[in-house]
């Protein structure tokens, strides 16, 4: 009896309120013939739900009362009234709610509807008021899909769901948050905002994993199996769009089951948030912490004092009702109550509002001759509302305004943030970094001062199933293997050694377990491009083995950083170097017959050319040959070396040098079996049949053994391997193709990507990634060096030494051109001496071919010193002075005269040497000395004394 006896009370208030606002109308419009002609009366009908536990039907339609009275208060002359006629659509009744504004449009032969409450019940009056020409205009139904409809007859003075998810998103780009799973109502309401919501958080590189249906009829039991579910997941970041109705009794669960503890983010909607006010404080008490977004109103004077006169009316008018609260939703009706009492006046003075009759009988309802008249002056009606500016885009949405964020704390929601929409309805930069800069101190749940990271790996749950490649050969990297006895499998290799270090360094626990990508009988199931597909397809939570990052499988998974060397090169069997033997020093003397005998030649003579003791005059001459001699002693010094390598060191030369030289002889080549290079060799010209396939070190030694191939392609962390085994017999050779390495596989989007990644640059930039390589690979690398390019020839040759001849080369140039300018100065008279040019040469040249005696080198300083031939017979040193004489035949007339040396003053006195006199050379003691001894008749006969 006590729900039908409130029931009979709520229809008996909806009656009175209806009387009064009848009266009040009838009031204004009898006391405004007073100063005007006539006010024409238009029927505007009202649909809300007036059994909401919130009361917000009572509080939007006196809203909507209020608007009606003191819009004609202070516009007391216009021609036109607006008469509300109010209808209940019970408890969010969709039918009912049709009915209604079917009752309406033929009964009433209303011009428009303010409402309804709800987007489901929105979407089926749209149709009827298209067809009748009357304007729906929504001041609470705000999902996107509404708009889609694209009728010219339906008005939204609310804001569409579709500008707060960038509100939303821009906290996630604040907070750094990578997945989100939405909670929403089964509904349009709720099926509405997911497009857009999904669109928003991909825009931040946020993805969605899962989305969470919710029934609006959904009991307690239901609503906690579903969260179970959620607990189970690595995503701890919810966005919750659900009705006010259901939104109490899902976080009171979420509180019982413990999803409201440390670790977890609840961001709501304004479907929530803007009835939080009206919450009992037990539910309040289950959502601290909680974010939400809903529209930022402006507290401007007008509207203090709007709250004041709304507050004291609905005392008046509800005495009953003690706990009801003013939102953004009713502000948002007194403003679309407003603009549609504008719109009124405005249509009004081109025709009386009636129907026409629908003749067809199609509709069972007229037509309205003035429903496209108030349509367009509603598109053209813009003031400054209690909501700021208001103002309908050319498809009937209202512009988009600020929101702000808020936080649940205590028994209240408490302002952190804002954010604002950017011009032109554009989602940038500026407008999100506006959220993060303006955020205050945020309550989260469990852990207050703690920003979640957003995920964690439940411990109630399953581990991370990882997989791993099964493969034959190149075991170092990745091995499977299973005891045959306890069918126990165990997982080894660079590859796990790798990842289990990197799952150490990070700041929380990480449990998995491996998965062999394999078939019962411990084959493998598949290629390297099958096992990352499986986590694309969600079988697998990760794949960690030799997996090369390549582009067209980042288009389906996420790869952390590489963690290996990245490229493809080309590995060659190498022979050793032939031209060691001996006979090697042959190589200096090649060319013709001729040139190599020269070359013998010039060897011998230049030695003995060299020992000598040259008698250098000038110093200038000394000059260069210092140069020289130095030029002689590094080009010996080099040779020496350069031989003494060649004998000594083990050279290794390739067997191919180019890959082209490959392709135009057609040869044969190697890649290994399940890898991406068989793609890279076919885009490089290889054709199919000329590609063989190995799977292990052993089958690709047994290739090139067998003289099947010539060459082998494959990556750079496989070459390594290959060398450190067999570093005598195959060379890499450059260049190397451009790839990422390996990398480990995680879903799209995955939160763990960016933490592995960074643990990864940690172990590589430590001395475990070292430690894994000499286990792993370096142990077995008994080879001193290994070559990753064709060996240059390293042979001497001119070029070797080119500077060293271009100093020799200057140095000598510039000597000469000093001599020669300094001999010109010093016989410049004899140029004159003879008109003749060529005489003047023929002087000038046998003038410099005379002996200088005026030299230092040629002058006896030492007076009275007499030498004579028999000084010098007693010399010891042969080295030091010799004589040259010369016989003369037996018979001869002429015969050498010794005539005695005349005095050192006689010496002095002739410059002209006399017969049988010699000139002392150098007044050095250990210089050479230099004469003539002539015969009677002037012949010289001893040119020279050494």
């Amino acid at each position: 009896m006590a729900p039908e006896t409130g029931r009979r009370r709520g229809w008996f208030r909806f009656f009175v309120a209806t009387l009064f606002a009848a009266a009040a109308v009838a009031g204004q419009i009898s006391s405004g013939t007073n100063n005007t002609t006539a006010a024409v009366a238009v029927n505007v009908g009202v649909i809300v739900d007036m059994d909401r536990a919130d009361f917000a039907g009572q509080v939007w339609l006196s809203c909507v009362e209020m608007a009606v009275s003191e819009f004609y208060g202070s516009h007391p002359n216009y021609t036109t009234r607006v008469v509300i006629t109010a209808r209940d659509s019970r408890r969010d009744d969709v039918v009912q709610a049709a009915a209604s504004a079917l009752d309406l449009i033929k009964n009433v032969q209303v011009q428009a509807i303010l409402g309804p409450d709800t987007s489901m019940q929105a979407n089926f009056l749209i149709p009827l008021g298209e067809k009748a020409h009357v304007p729906i205009v929504s001041f609470s139904a705000t999902s996107p899909t509404l708009a889609s409809i694209g009728s010219p007859y339906f008005f939204r003075a609310v804001q569409n769901d579709s500008t707060q998810v960038h509100a939303v998103a821009a906290i996630f780009k604040a907070f750094g948050w990578r997945q989100a799973v939405p909670i929403y109502v089964d509904d349009a309401f709720g099926q509405g905002i997911i497009p857009s919501l999904v669109d928003s958080l991909q825009a931040v590189d946020a993805r969605v994993p899962y989305r969470s249906a919710i029934s609006p009829s959904a009991t307690d039991d239901q609503i906690g199996e579903e969260l179970y579910k959620l607990m189970t997941m690595q995503t701890r970041v919810f966005i919750v769009h659900v009705s006010p109705d259901l939104g109490p009794r899902l976080f009171v669960k979420a509180k019982e089951v413990g999803m409201m503890s440390a670790g977890y983010v609840w961001i709501i909607t304004d479907g929530l948030t803007v009835f939080l006010p009206s919450f009992h404080p037990s539910v309040l008490r289950s959502m601290q912490g909680v974010l939400g977004v809903k529209p930022h109103v402006p507290q401007t004077q007008a509207v203090l004092n709007f709250t004041t006169r709304w507050r004291r009316k609905f005392q008046r008018d509800h005495p009953e009702i003690l706990d009801a609260n003013l939102n953004s939703y009713g502000l948002r009706a007194y403003d679309a109550t407003w603009a549609l009492a504008m719109a009124v006046e405005k249509a009004g003075a081109a025709t009386y509002f009636s129907f026409e009759s629908d003749k067809t009988k199609k509709y069972m309802v007229g037509v309205s001759r003035n429903g496209q008249n108030l349509a367009s002056a509603l598109l053209g009606t813009s003031f400054r509302g209690l909501f700021g500016g208001f103002a309908l885009e050319a498809d009937g949405q209202l512009r988009a305004s600020a929101y702000e964020v808020v936080n649940v704390n205590g028994n209240a929601d408490r302002v952190v943030g804002y954010w604002t929409p950017p011009p032109a309805g554009e989602l940038t930069t500026r407008s999100s970094s506006k959220v993060a800069s303006q955020l205050g101190t945020v309550i989260w749940p469990g852990d207050p001062g703690a920003v979640p990271k957003g995920f964690e790996i439940p411990m109630s749950g399953k581990k991370l199933r990882i997989g791993v490649p099964v493969k034959p050969g190149f075991r170092e990297f990745v091995s499977v293997s299973t005891d045959p006895e306890t069918n126990e499998t165990t997982v080894t290799g660079y590859c796990m050694d790798v990842f289990e270090a990197v799952v150490k360094t990070l700041p929380y626990a990480l449990p998995f377990e491996y998965v062999p990508f394999a078939k019962p009988n411990g084959e493998s199931n598949g290629s390297y491009n099958d096992l990352v597909n499986q986590v694309f397809l969600g079988n697998l939570d990760a794949v960690v083995g030799d997996i090369t990052i390549i582009a067209n499988r980042s288009n389906y998974v996420d790869f952390t950083l590489p963690y290996t060397e990245s490229g493809v090169s080309m590995v060659v069997p190498v022979r050793p170097d032939g031209s060691k033997n001996a006979w090697s020093i042959s190589k200096d003397f090649r060319g013709p017959p001729s040139h190599q005998a020269g070359t013998s030649l010039w060897f011998s003579f230049s030695t003995m050319a060299f020992a000598q003791r040259q008698n250098l005059v000038s110093n200038l001459t000394r000059t260069v040959v210092i140069i020289w001699c130095f030029v002689v002693l590094i080009i010996i010094q080099s040779y020496t070396a350069s031989f003494t390598s060649l004998l000594t060191v083990q050279r290794l030369r390739p067997t191919v040098t180019d890959m082209s030289e490959l392709l135009r002889k057609g040869e044969f080549v190697g890649y290994q079996e399940g890898t991406f290079v068989v793609g890279l060799l076919n885009s490089m010209g290889f054709s199919g049949d000329k590609l063989v396939s190995y799977n292990s070190i052993e089958g690709f030694d047994s290739l090139f053994r067998q003289g099947r191939i010539v060459a082998a392609f494959d990556e750079v962390p496989y070459i390594k391997l290959i060398l450190a085994k067999r570093c005598s017999e195959y060379m890499m050779i450059d260049p190397t193709y451009k790839a990422d390495g390996f990398g480990f596989v995680f879903p799209k989007g995955s939160p763990l990507v960016p933490d592995i990644s960074r643990a990864i640059l940690n172990v590589t930039e430590g001395d475990s990634m070292t430690k894994i390589e000499e286990t792993w690979i370096g142990k077995n690398n008994k080879c001193p060096e290994s070559s990753t390019s064709p060996p240059i020839g390293n042979q001497l040759g001119l070029n070797s030494f080119w500077s060293l001849f271009l100093i020799a080369g200057v140095a000598a140039v510039s000597a000469l051109c000093i001599f020669s300018v300094m001999f010109v100065y010093e016989h410049r008279d004899d140029l004159h001496s003879n008109p003749s040019f060529w005489r003047r040469v023929l002087n000038l040249f046998k003038t410099f071919d005379e002996k200088d005696l005026k030299f230092h080198t040629f002058r006896d300083d030492r007076v009275g010193n007499e030498i004579n031939l028999a000084d010098l017979n007693v010399m010891t040193s042969p080295s030091t002075f010799s004589v040259e004489t010369t016989e003369f035949p037996a018979g001869s007339s002429q015969k050498p005269i010794t005539p005695p040396l005349d005095s050192p003053s006689e010496l002095n006195e002739s410059t002209e040497p006399r017969v049988g006199e010699i000139n002392n050379m150098d007044s050095h003691p250990n210089s050479s000395v230099g004469g003539v001894i002539a015969t009677a008749d002037g012949e010289i006969i001893t040119s020279r004394v050494f």
